[in-house]
């Protein structure tokens, strides 16, 4: 009988809201994940994040920038976006931390102007950004999200242009089965598709609870994932109607994730 390979498992720690690290660290170890994907938000230092993490037996599979925006007509707007980015970089270097994770400006879903110019002001970022990471052997990824969030990078196929387009060999991009189940025809031949090109692979049900939780055919993805069997499985759930671009996760919805990471957890 044919079974799934044991994938690297972590927690996208921005589901936990404002918890410190000291403290979600802890609890993500206690769990038997292996890392975490660590929100710039939440390291104080890099050696304090380094510690923390060292001292649970956690991997940093990935630190993520905070919202910018660097598709924004204003060049004003994008040099801060770049200059915080590039910080990043620099703060994944020191973490040791071998990836950085981008996208356009969470709840952004128009342009401000057109939308073929803000395409190109993105991918002139991502360009520039790429060879800054590479010059600190460094990989950035993509992430690939949904209608509802952003108006660019919708899509395995249309990221995946992109890169081809930019031919930068240290880039490559993220998928998520909750986005994928809004925009992809068939996630698994998706995800195929992204090959090496695949740096995480974010995991919710399709309400963004516990896997086997809503109707997603997990399997699927997690046989299409037996191709790449480097990349994490990152655990990305949230409490039921809770905002991502609002206050964030509080004490209650908090409790819900750590069920759902439990009861997800049980699935590998």
């Amino acid at each position: 009988m044919e079974v799934f390979s044991r994938p690297k498992l972590g927690v996208a720690l921005w589901t936990l809201g404002q918890m410190p690290l000291a403290d979600s660290a802890p609890l993500v170890a206690e769990m038997k994940y292996d890392g975490v994907v660590l929100p710039f938000a939440q390291v104080e230092t890099a050696a304090a994040a380094a510690h923390i993490l060292q001292e649970n037996r956690l991997s940093c599979f990935a630190l993520t920038a905070n919202p910018v925006d660097l598709a924004h007509p204003n060049t004003a707007v994008r040099q801060l976006a770049l200059d915080h980015v590039a910080e990043v970089i620099e703060k994944a270097v020191t973490l040791q931390t071998p990836l950085v994770t981008l996208r356009n400006l969470p709840g952004r879903i128009r342009p401000v102007r057109s939308h073929e110019a803000e395409r190109e002001y993105f991918e002139t970022a991502v360009a520039h950004l790429a060879t800054v990471a590479a010059q600190h052997n460094i990989r950035l990824a993509v992430e690939v999200v949904n209608r509802y969030e952003s108006f660019l990078c919708l899509t395995t196929a249309e990221t995946l242009a992109m890169l081809t387009r930019l031919n930068q060999p240290n880039l490559g991009l993220t998928l998520s089965a909750f986005h994928m189940n809004l925009e992809e025809q068939d996630a698994a031949t998706a995800i195929r598709s992204a090959g090496d090109r695949l740096a995480l692979f974010y995991m919710a049900d399709s309400n963004r609870q516990a896997i086997g939780q809503g109707h997603l055919k997990l399997g699927l993805h997690l046989w299409a994932l037996e191709a790449v069997p480097t990349v994490p499985v990152i655990l990305e759930c949230l409490p039921p109607g809770s905002d991502p671009f609002g206050d964030g996760v509080g004490e209650d919805g908090r409790n819900t994730v750590l069920t759902y990471l439990k009861d997800s957890r049980t699935w590998f």
